[in-house]
């Protein structure tokens, strides 16, 4: 991460806020970078002065919100012919496929697509999975969205008042993730 840090903090202008989103972007295609890393070098830029707070969240939002559409429509465009493939068809047969669809569209899959977003390790397939199951996308934007109102400016917010302690931060950050 500290690589990260030490290239953005070498720009100025909307070049850090660009960066950023275009990070974020691409963890929505798969990039492997923890969304959280890029949160939390978001919320650095902001502690040195390089960019403003609440335009660095409102980027970042709008960067998880579109990267997390993506694998959404990823896996409600392409989900099926991945399935199709020998490998995923016997980990995942269609009965299974189907029971999860039926789970999936009640209630609870609310409360699933809510704490996907504090999931680091599951977000994404819990993400691609909701679009190959086809789970509403206004369903799914608005209980993603909801959570990214929490979860975004707690990252941003938290490294940018606390940028002096950062290790405490970190062990902080570590904690709430895994719960």
């Amino acid at each position: 991460m500290d690589w990260l840090v030490d290239f953005l903090l070498n720009f100025y202008g909307p070049t850090p806020y660009l960066l950023i989103l275009g990070i974020l972007l691409l963890c929505g295609f798969g990039l492997p970078i923890p969304e959280d890393v890029t949160l939390f070098a978001g919320g650095l830029l902001a502690y040195y002065g390089v960019c403003e707070l609440w335009l660095m969240i409102a980027v970042c939002f709008v960067g998880v919100m579109i990267g997390d559409s993506l694998m959404w429509f990823i896996g409600r465009r392409f989900g099926r012919k991945i399935l199709e493939k020998p490998f995923f068809r016997r980990l995942l047969p269609e009965e299974r496929i189907t029971l999860a669809s039926r789970k999936l569209n009640q209630k609870g899959s609310k409360r699933m697509l809510f704490f996907g977003r504090f999931m680091p390790g599951l977000r994404a397939p819990i993400f691609f999975t909701s679009g190959l199951l086809h789970v509403p996308f206004v369903r799914f934007f608005s209980m993603d969205g909801l959570a990214a109102l929490i979860s975004v400016p707690l990252f941003v917010g938290s490294v940018y008042y606390f940028g002096d302690e950062l290790d405490v931060v970190v062990r902080w950050i570590k904690k709430v993730e895994h719960g």
